[in-house]
């Protein structure tokens, strides 16, 4: 990952909730990204569009700045 884009999740309470994310990232066709439960985080090597963004509200977490 080169840069580092960091959205912060804070609805992320489990493994579960990573898991989730990480289905919705990926089929957004997100591939270059980590989910952080410790850091409440997704850590992205690319920007996130705003249909990914909707995407993972619409499933429950919100990003907030």
């Amino acid at each position: 990952m080169g840069k580092v884009h960091s959205y912060r999740v804070p609805n992320i309470s489990c493994g579960h909730c990573v898991k989730r994310i990480t289905e919705v990232l990926e089929s957004m066709g997100v591939t270059d990204f980590e989910v952080s439960l410790e850091e409440k985080r997704i850590l992205s090597g690319t920007p996130l569009g705003e249909e990914v963004i909707q995407a993972l509200e619409e499933a429950g977490y919100p990003l907030t700045p």
